[in-house]
């Protein structure tokens, strides 16, 4: 192992491990902030912890085309996040005596489905590269994407109005820091958050230098490494909330983050000033669109059939999303 490889996968570790653990801190003050001000009671109290799930995303691909001018990160972060939420669901499945699919709420085949529909314009985008209509430097699929977002979240929202207040109420409801006052949460959440924060801004940088350390493409660095590393706190609340029994919020939480993810794309071709986003990065980003489209299609057809039995330690719809992950990372190292 060269020098330079040693310092780049040391930094990668030290700004992981500020991810995951600002990303631990903030949910347990925010968890702390909803039970003193009401806010866990309600839909924007959801709203606040899926964006703090989702932050690191949003901050290195905003970083990535404003700092690093590296747009392959940028969506390699933002797509390979995609697949790695996916990927948690196969990893609750295991730590699960029953399947997973059969635990949780038909209703979230509506956030997979919307998650197939961005992901599938995504990659539409993609195709079409120079022929996209744009608006000034903007491309309008970027636009889609978040009026898509929009108006998924709405539609929901509409759909499970009763089922998330009533889960909202319960989460509430559970004061697990009785001695810390209101103050002393709000402090040491922005004090994680801003630690989030430098530590996903700086993490570009060190995929850019790792990239150059081990030979491999920003692409692939992006689509697996950062991915993995912005998607710690998705892992943190979904295990949190399996333990807790919650495993619906744990479902939610996922699908959530991956609609907010092609968002995130959107957002960061609105910051690539040099033209739009889908032109400059590597067509390969195709394997990750269609291998996250084919997790969660799978994803669809497990909540949809609901096996009540396991044979294996991981159900048959969570053994195919780590079969199509794999092939996915293999493709990735092979192209790049």
């Amino acid at each position: 192992m060269t020098p330079e490889l040693a310092w780049a996968l040391l930094q990668f570790a030290i700004a992981s491990g500020l991810i995951l653990w600002s990303g631990t801190r903030l949910a347990r003050y925010g968890d702390v902030i909803a039970a003193r001000t009401g806010l866990g009671a309600t839909w924007t109290g959801l709203v606040v912890v899926a964006a703090v799930t989702s932050l690191p995303e949003l901050i290195t691909g905003a970083s990535s085309i404003l700092l690093f001018s590296v747009p392959d990160v940028a969506a390699g972060d933002a797509i390979g996040s995609c697949m790695f939420n996916l990927l948690i669901l196969a990893f609750l499945d295991f730590r699960n005596p029953a399947p997973l699919a059969a635990m949780i709420h038909r209703g979230h085949v509506l956030s997979a489905a919307f998650g197939l529909l961005l992901l599938g314009l995504a990659a539409l985008s993609m195709l079409a590269g120079p022929h996209v209509p744009r608006l000034g430097w903007i491309g309008v699929q970027s636009l889609v994407f978040l009026g898509v977002y929009l108006f998924a979240t709405r539609t929901i929202f509409v759909f499970e109005r009763r089922r998330v207040r009533e889960l909202a109420e319960e989460i509430a409801g559970e004061d697990r820091e009785p001695g810390m006052t209101l103050r002393t949460a709000v402090i040491r959440y922005v004090g994680a958050a801003v630690i989030m924060v430098a530590a996903a801004a700086y993490l570009p940088g060190v995929a850019v230098r790792l990239a150059e350390a081990t030979g491999l493409g920003q692409t692939f660095v992006g689509s697996l490494f950062v991915a993995a590393s912005t998607s710690m706190p998705e892992i943190v609340v979904s295990v949190a909330a399996a333990r807790m029994g919650a495993i619906d919020l744990a479902a939610a939480n996922l699908f959530g983050s991956n609609l907010f993810n092609i968002a995130v794309l959107g957002i960061d071709d609105i910051l690539y000033l040099d033209g739009v986003l889908v032109t400059a990065i590597e067509p390969i980003h195709l394997i990750t669109l269609v291998s996250a489209m084919t997790m969660t299609a799978i994803a669809v057809i497990g909540l949809t059939y609901r096996a009540q039995r396991k044979r294996f330690r991981l159900s048959y719809d969570a053994l195919a999303i780590l079969g199509v992950y794999l092939l996915a990372t293999l493709l990735l190292w092979r192209v790049s």
